[in-house]
């Protein structure tokens, strides 16, 4: 059997963190589909596209990663392409706590999933996207939070 998982998030924008964990987990599954969640009803940073076209840029190398988007719940997804386990990155306690809770909810939903955290590198610690679009919103310079190789040009207003 096939061991997928999937990486979701809303990635607005996608991180040198969220990067790390991705890459770091690749050894341990066959497929990796970074989902991109949305809220139609929600307005996004960036739009949908931008971001799953830059996080397929970001993993062009990789044939074992896939980009798709999702509207609905996580386990819906993870079902409908035959997911196994979903991966978390984790950055603090106060991800751990949220995290646990969301995986509980999952498996209540899903009894095949199963939920695989892998702490965050330690120099990846501070950095969220919502800080990393702060940076952007003001002007700053957020290069060294952005996946190289991405055009920090395209992630101007």
């Amino acid at each position: 059997m096939e061991k997928i998982a999937i990486f979701p998030g809303s990635f607005d924008p996608f991180t040198i963190g969220h990067e790390s964990v991705v890459r770091r987990a690749i050894p341990m599954f066959d497929k990796i589909i970074i989902m991109i969640g949305y809220n139609t009803k929600k307005q996004s940073f960036f739009p949908l596209e931008k971001r799953e076209r830059w996080i397929a840029q970001v993993f062009d190398d990789q044939p074992k990663i896939e980009v798709r988007t999702h509207e609905g719940l996580t386990v819906d997804f993870a079902r409908s392409v035959n997911a196994s386990y979903i991966l978390r990155g984790l950055r603090t306690s106060a991800d751990f706590e949220y995290e646990r809770a969301i995986a509980q909810m999952n498996k209540k939903l899903y009894s095949n999933i199963e939920t695989v955290f892998l702490l965050t590198m330690p120099e990846h610690t501070p950095i969220n996207s919502s800080i990393v679009r702060d940076i952007i919103l003001h002007g700053g310079d957020a290069s060294m939070f952005i996946p190289k190789g991405l055009n920090m040009d395209e992630f101007t207003l």
